[in-house]
């Protein structure tokens, strides 16, 4: 009896737990239900049910419910931004004028995505385009929609598959520029086609030679060069323009307040910022995107994705490697110059189509901040500009030349810098500068950089120089690793077609000498002969000096009288043993060009350079070495009276190696060390007797001194001492 019991008792606690059970689920079915019937009388869901049942034809005017169901619609928008079901729903609304061409504006305006674009949607309402009742004003604001959105759509392989149906649009003009942006975003080597070429081409002809039109076409022949016969220039101002439109600040404030990271799988162009500003265009171009994936792929693609490895994926160069012909770029160019992988990927490959997308984000992002951010871009935020210019340099640095974007950028913005505003980054960046034709050069460069120079500082100065120097050793490097022995034709840049003959390139090269011989000149004038400034001139003719033995090419140029002279007077011992030194490699230099001029070579160097060199030399050996400076026939002269009226005895003695007031120091210290009894000092007995004159020169020239000491080793013959050797 007891068993029986405690099994009844066991089989009504399971009934009670049965019926709890199904107690507490019907509860929950129910709250569920009362939870979707709120949601379901949630305004923001009522205003979107209305926009998606309501009639073609329905007036706007006096029409309250569309008035308060818009302003839901709206401030959902900018407060949270819209789900992709609620862009699809509005989207369709809009584009399909149900009610009409002003209501479709105004939501066109607040389309701001929560999170993503679904490509679908886009799709369809690039189809309604074609409906013909839509005014062109409001069809360009669909376009910049699209193209403010585009790295936000979800998806591109639907666009591309009609894209032949947006490709008509080309020919309607208003619609024409934004299109091309539309579609250089959308072109693959299969989209472009002969019938397509020859209708750009067509409205080219109509039009003139556009931007737009010329960056499509330049996308083109990247992909079927053997389709697009037309010249593309080299250097083009941006062909897009970058349209500050109504949603890229609201897409700000929609990513702050809901906290989403540049991080996340789809990263904008813009992305928000901790600091407060009252200023309108602060929308953050100079911040790199992070490297992620292109887009996120819908499970019809996932056989397409497998083939391809997104870059993100890539952690070392050997991955690299093995899947080299395999790696799909990221939907940001700009996220490359932050990766050193991507950037070697980039140089190994040289997808010419990457470049463009790169160059055009660099190009858009450099503009926008420093050239039309007059209210409020990279001049308030110096830290930020900065981060960004240094990373660019560091891509350029890797890569050992620029970018053509960063180059056009430069041309413009020359001409209102005021030459501080973050100076090393500036000049770095026009460092890498590629070789300009002599017939633009003085209108892009010379001329905007000496309105700086001549009201800088000198420390400025001294910058420019150095840039200019590392411009003409590049250029020089370039031509070296370039030039083709065939034809003397040189492709300067590997990434992009800059070909000029060997004697275009010399000129340039003269150009740019003769430029800095100019600069050089006037500069130490105004500073006095500063020795820094000096310094970095000297440095720039250390380059010069050797661009036929070191470099190849056939050139020699002598520095100007307003360099050479200020250098052999110099107070400071360095810049006489450095002139020494760039002396002995003109000679080295020219004689080397002599020998192989008598052996039939086709290149001469000028008579006039071999004279100049002549005349330098032999001053320079008059003033150092046989005392006689400032004498008739030796070429410097100065008037007697002049002479007279200084005061001081034996001029002509006065810039030899003993009295020279680089090496007057020297002397007076051999002086005591050789005659250390005499009270009194007298710097004559050291060249009038020849053994202590000979070794003063040893004592010298093992100073460190080794400019000064090839120069002597080369130009001048000596006797020595007894026991020595004759050196010659």
């Amino acid at each position: 009896m007891a068993e029986t019991h405690n099994l009844s008792a066991s089989d009504h606690s399971s009934l009670d737990q049965s019926s709890f059970s199904r107690s507490g689920n019907r509860s929950l079915r129910v709250a569920e239900q009362e939870k979707r019937k709120k949601e379901a009388e949630e305004p923001f869901v009522l205003a979107l049910k209305y926009f998606s049942d309501v009639e073609a034809g329905t007036p706007v005017t006096g029409n309250d419910d569309f008035e308060k169901n818009l302003e839901l619609v709206e401030k959902e928008a900018y407060s949270r931004g819209l789900s992709p079901e609620a862009i699809s729903l509005m989207l369709e609304f809009a584009m399909s004028l149900r009610m009409g061409n002003t209501p479709c504006v105004r939501v066109l305006k607040c389309l701001i995505p929560a999170s993503v674009v679904p490509q679908e949607a886009v799709v369809r309402a690039v189809v309604w385009l074609n409906v013909g009742t839509m005014p062109v004003g409001t069809q360009i604001l669909f376009i910049k929609w699209v193209l403010t959105m585009f790295d936000m759509i979800d998806g591109k392989d639907r666009l591309r598959a009609i894209y032949g149906f947006i490709f008509s649009f080309v020919m309607d003009e208003n619609l024409c520029p934004f299109i091309c942006h539309l579609l250089y975003l959308l072109t693959r080597k299969e989209s472009v086609q002969v019938f397509r070429v020859r209708k750009l081409l067509e409205l080219q002809s109509k039009l003139g030679r556009q931007p737009f039109l010329l960056h499509l076409l330049s996308l083109y022949k990247v992909f079927r060069p053997e389709l697009v016969l037309l010249s593309v220039p080299s250097r083009m101002r941006s062909g897009f323009r970058n349209h500050i439109s109504p949603w890229k600040s609201a897409l700000i404030a929609v990513q702050k307040r809901n906290g989403l990271q540049a991080a996340s799988s789809i990263s904008l162009a813009f992305t928000n910022k901790e600091k407060n500003t009252s200023r309108k265009r602060k929308h953050g171009h100079l911040d790199l995107p992070m490297l992620s994936a292109a887009v996120n792929r819908d499970p019809q693609s996932e056989s397409f994705s497998r083939e391809l490895v997104p870059m993100v994926q890539i952690t070392c160069f050997a991955q690299m490697l093995q899947n080299m012909h395999r790696i799909e770029l990221p939907a940001q160019m700009g996220s490359l110059l932050g990766s050193s992988l991507a950037l070697q990927y980039l140089d190994c490959v040289q997808d010419e189509s990457a470049l463009l997308r790169l160059n055009f984000w660099l190009g858009s992002a450099l503009q926008e901040e420093f050239l039309f951010a007059g209210d409020g871009g990279a001049t308030q935020n110096s830290e930020e500009a900065l981060q960004f210019l240094n990373k660019l340099l560091s891509a350029q640095d890797f890569l050992q030349e620029g970018f053509s974007s960063s180059e056009a950028f430069l041309y413009k913005f020359l001409n209102v810098w005021d030459g501080a505003l973050l100076r090393p980054q500036i000049l770095g960046l026009l460092s890498h500068v590629p070789v300009i034709p002599s017939s633009q050069i003085k209108r892009l460069l010379f001329e905007p950089l000496m309105q700086l120079f001549f009201t800088s500082s000198l420390f400025f100065k001294c910058g420019l120089m150095e840039c200019l120097n590392s411009m003409l050793s590049k250029w020089l490097t370039w031509h070296s690793v370039y030039a083709l022995e065939d034809d003397l034709d040189i492709s300067l840049n590997s990434h992009t077609s800059i070909n000029m003959t060997l004697t275009g390139f010399k000129d340039s090269v003269m150009e740019l000498i003769d430029f800095v011989g100019h600069l050089a000149s006037v500069g130490l004038q105004l500073e006095d002969s500063h020795s820094l400034l000096l310094s970095f001139i000297l440095d720039f003719y250390e380059t010069v000096c050797d661009t036929f033995l070191k470099y190849g090419l056939p050139l020699v140029v002598m520095p100007p009288p307003g360099v050479f002279y200020p250098a052999l007077f110099a107070t400071d011992p360095v810049s006489v043993d450095r002139l020494a030194y760039i002396m002995h490699r003109y000679k080295v230099n020219l004689t080397s060009a002599k020998s192989q001029e008598q052996l039939g070579a086709s290149f001469r160097i000028s008579r006039q350079t071999f004279r100049e060199f002549n005349q330098y030399l032999i001053n320079m050996v008059n003033c150092l070495w046989n005392s006689k400076m400032i004498q008739p026939g030796t070429g410097v002269q100065l008037g007697e009276e002049l002479l007279l009226r200084s005061g001081v005895p034996q001029h002509w003695m006065s810039f030899d190696l003993v009295r020279h007031p680089a090496f007057m120091g020297y002397a007076f210290d051999f002086h005591q060390k050789c005659w250390p009894d005499r009270k009194d000092t007298d710097l004559n007995s050291i060249k009038q007797n020849s053994k202590a004159w000979s070794w003063y020169v040893e004592y010298l020239l093992n100073q460190g001194f080794d400019g000064l000491k090839l120069f002597v080793q080369t130009n001048i013959t000596r006797q020595l001492p007894a026991g020595d050797v004759q050196d010659k």
